[in-house]
């Protein structure tokens, strides 16, 4: 490699690739988080009222189902599809965009050493963008599951009664700190994880990542199941708190921090670490593999090739 040059090709990471990656992000998002909508309203009735769904995930369904019909299954898909399709977009394509100017700012070699404190950073940056879009439409996605009265409503309907009834803030972002808790460490997780995993796949396997489409695609897929079972553990104490704050008076009056601080002392850190995790690590794992999936499907079909770490040592022009 001369002198002076890179081991990356900047000129093809421009607002066409970054734009793609955003496409594709929203898609896999949308159709993976929408796909997963029947377990998310039974694992948020679990969270909300133990008492009543304490007999796990399978029995949670028959609940569900026998009280308010299989159509309740269904409950917050518009806003779970829609909020996953604009949070998708910013985090992955904001992802890519970090993780390039990242790459670009530190040089080849100091790049591929902190690769993953980069990939941290980026996905952090990504997440906290994202979660800006995401937090009103999961407020009321959160509403219509738990309360009768909004789950008959539209998602737009219900957003509005919402912000009528209380205001923009307490109604849209009263989860959002919650929401950043859960949602920062799991995208950080999510995307570390990934890389770090699919790096050593391919490194065991082909380490010129010389193979078949459908063989990257099952190493996307394995590597999106180990991600997204390690991001579920490690945010679902946040998860819980989100779930909890966006019930309606629940944690009773008081700042965002004071509700959080009840909710919490009420839960315990067994029930917040445990309360449904077994439900939310299939749920995850699952979701996390379909997005990677997509994603590293889509891109290719788009005409790009997804931006990885090279070892500056190892990589020839």
């Amino acid at each position: 490699m001369a002198p002076g040059s890179s081991c990356y090709d900047f000129s093809v990471y421009s607002g066409s690739y970054y734009l793609k990656g955003a496409l594709a992000g929203g898609l896999c998002c949308s159709i993976t988080h929408g796909g997963a909508c029947p377990i998310d309203v039974v694992k948020t009735r679990m969270q909300l009222d133990p008492v009543k769904y304490n007999k796990g995930m399978i029995d949670g369904f028959k609940q569900v189902i026998k009280n308010e019909g299989a159509g309740a299954l269904a409950t917050g898909l518009g806003p779970t599809a829609g909020g996953y399709l604009f949070q998708g977009w910013w985090k992955f394509g904001g992802f890519e965009f970090f993780k390039v100017n990242l790459a670009k700012a530190y040089g080849d070699q100091a790049a591929w050493d902190k690769r993953f404190m980069l990939n941290s950073i980026a996905a952090a940056s990504a997440e906290f963008i994202a979660d800006i879009f995401l937090c009103p439409f999961e407020a009321t996605r959160i509403r219509q599951v738990s309360d009768p009265v909004y789950a008959k409503m539209s998602m737009p309907g219900a957003a509005g009664a919402m912000v009528k009834a209380e205001g923009l803030v307490p109604a849209m972002y009263s989860g959002f700190v919650p929401m950043l808790f859960k949602q920062i460490p799991y995208t950080i997780a999510k995307f570390v994880v990934q890389d770090f995993a699919q790096e050593s796949i391919y490194k065991l396997t082909y380490p010129n990542r010389d193979c078949s489409k459908g063989t990257k695609f099952g190493i996307s897929l394995t590597s999106g199941v180990i991600a997204g079972v390690a991001a579920a553990i490690i945010s679902h104490p946040a998860d819980t708190l989100l779930s909890k704050i966006n019930k309606a008076g629940e944690g009773g009056e008081g700042s965002m921090f004071v509700r959080m601080g009840r909710i919490a002392a009420e839960q315990g850190p067994v029930k917040l670490c445990l309360v449904g995790l077994p439900a939310r690590c299939v749920m995850i794992g699952g979701i996390t593999a379909g997005q990677f999936g997509i994603f590293d499907t889509l891109l290719p079909v788009m005409g790009v090739e997804k931006f990885h770490f090279h070892d500056p040592a190892k990589h020839h022009h």
